[in-house]
Order: structure tokens, then sequence, then C-alpha cells
């Protein structure tokens, strides 16, 4: 590995989802004036506006788009121009 090109102020950071509340721990270098106390001890936090947590995809709660009648009545109204 090449010295000098990994950062110096790597960690321990707190990741704040801001729509439900919920943090999770990991590693950061991103910089912030903020902290919060998580499972005992103060760590600098940083507040994102979605994560995993939250996040349609991941939660199950993503809208899924009926084409099936939309194709119906497409050949319903040109599927007779091609006969």
């Amino acid at each position: 590995m090449k010295k000098g090109i990994h950062p110096e102020n790597y960690r321990p950071v707190v990741f704040k989802d801001m729509s439900n509340g919920d943090m999770f721990l990991s590693k950061s270098t991103c910089k912030t004036n903020d902290t919060v106390e998580f499972e005992g001890e103060t760590y600098p936090v940083v507040k994102i506006e979605i994560s995993s947590s939250s996040h349609p995809f991941y939660t199950g709660k993503s809208k899924l788009v009926d084409t099936a009648g939309r194709v119906d009545r497409f050949m319903n109204r040109y599927g007779k121009l091609n006969k």
C-alpha cells in the first residue's frame, strides 16, 4: 500500500437518519461539529436525509405501477389497426 494517501482523521461517527430517527455507528472522515450520545459514549453525529432503514426500496413500501391495464387499453384502441 502507498503511504500518505489515506486520511488521518478516520474515526467512529454516528449517522442519524432524520426521517425516522434511527442511528448507527460507523467510521468516517466527515467533518461535523455536532455530537450525540450513542450506547453510553459521545460521538460526532452526521445527519442524513435517508438511509436503508427509511428508503422505500429496502423497507418494501415502494409503489409498483400496474402497467397491465395500460397495455390492455392500448391494445384495445390500437390493436385493431394492425389487422
